[in-house]
């Protein structure tokens, strides 16, 4: 398709990957950025002058919206519609329309539902970070001080008791599960006390790193694939929190594929490439690193998908339900985040990180 040069005041919008318009007051095209031409299938040169309504499965929504914005009804206009398209299924989209000053120019923003939905993820996975370390802290701070007591008073009972030694193995038991609960809690607190070291960090290295530690572990039955993007630049991380939080997606597929791993035919892929033009929540960046630790196990059972990085929930029996919950903290230490697809046969543990 060729393309044609914008306006200068609208070539930033070619760089979006959201569908933009700029639409006059009678709704009529005045310029398309390249992700709504490719969407359509026509050259903004054939756009332009069109009225959008012709576009839209439901032309009366839109009036409406338009009729509310130049009337100044609406600070913004939301609604879910279809996009038509050239040769292809309309596409589901949640339309956009702010009111601006100018009542001769409206800029309409489309997001295609899934972008949508996605985007409504990352928001939920980011409050839950949030609430997760407000309850990890409270958490440490109602068991720490009841704890510290309890192993205590177990100490003095130990030395009270002399050789009665029938009795002194309840007092052992006492104080070994209070250094237990201890190592939890300073597990779930970790996290919070580091502060990061920043540096310059090749996610190569940090790979090559979790491999070698992986086929230490498990020499035989397990094939780890490399399938790297080299273009890939260094960027500003911690690399010991990237390496803990890598190792730990890797050893958990490693856990769950177990099975597999005694018939020999287990293999977790990690693969990295870059992302352009990627949503954070509501934030957008160009460019952002997209890691995935990829295996062929039985995937996440699914009464627990939706709950993986909660603290404390584990798939797997004997499980301390923490390795994903640090994973989640490290990545958005970076200002990323963790996402999973999985089914049987294929999980899929995707990090994302702002490389711009």
């Amino acid at each position: 398709m060729a393309r044609a040069h914008p306006p200068a005041e609208y070539a930033a919008l070619d760089l979006l990957a959201t569908l933009v318009a700029v639409v006059d007051g009678q709704g009529c095209i005045r310029f398309a950025n390249h992700a709504l031409e490719d969407a359509i299938g026509l050259s903004r040169r054939n756009l332009l002058g069109v009225d959008l309504a012709d576009w839209l499965m439901q032309p009366q929504l839109w009036r409406n919206a338009l009729d509310g914005a130049q009337a100044h009804e609406y600070a913004v206009v939301r609604y879910d519609t279809q996009l038509r398209r050239l040769l292809r299924e309309p596409l589901p989209v949640h339309l956009v329309l702010a009111a601006t000053e100018s009542r001769e120019q409206r800029v309409v923003e489309m997001l295609p539902l899934e972008q949508q939905a996605r985007q409504e993820r990352e928001e939920r996975l980011l409050e839950q970070a949030q609430a997760n370390k407000e309850l990890i802290r409270n958490l440490a701070h109602e068991i720490k001080n009841p704890l510290g007591g309890i192993r205590g008073a177990a100490q003095l009972l130990q030395l009270e008791l002399g050789d009665r030694a029938d009795l002194a193995e309840y007092t052992d038991v006492i104080v070994h599960e209070a250094d237990r609960l201890q190592a939890l809690v300073d597990r779930l607190l970790a996290p919070h006390r580091r502060a990061p070291q920043w540096g310059e960090v090749n996610i190569h290295e940090v790979c090559e790193r979790v491999r070698a530690i992986l086929l230490a572990e498990f020499p035989r039955g397990l094939e780890v694939v490399r399938d790297y993007d080299t273009s890939i630049p260094e960027f500003r991380g911690d690399r010991e929190l990237l390496i803990q939080a890598v190792l730990n997606l890797a050893h958990n597929a490693a856990q769950a594929l177990r099975e597999r791993i005694e018939a020999g035919d287990a293999r977790i892929t990690l693969r990295t490439r870059v992302q352009r033009q990627v949503t954070f929540g509501k934030r957008r960046v160009r460019l952002a690193l997209e890691l995935h630790v990829i295996d062929n196990g039985p995937g996440v059972p699914e009464d627990i998908r939706d709950r993986i990085f909660y603290p404390l929930v584990s798939g797997r029996d004997g499980g301390t339900g923490l390795g994903l919950t640090l994973a989640q903290t490290f990545v958005q230490q970076h200002q990323g985040l963790i996402e999973c697809d999985s089914r049987p046969g294929h999980t899929d543990f995707t990090i994302l990180i702002p490389l711009s």
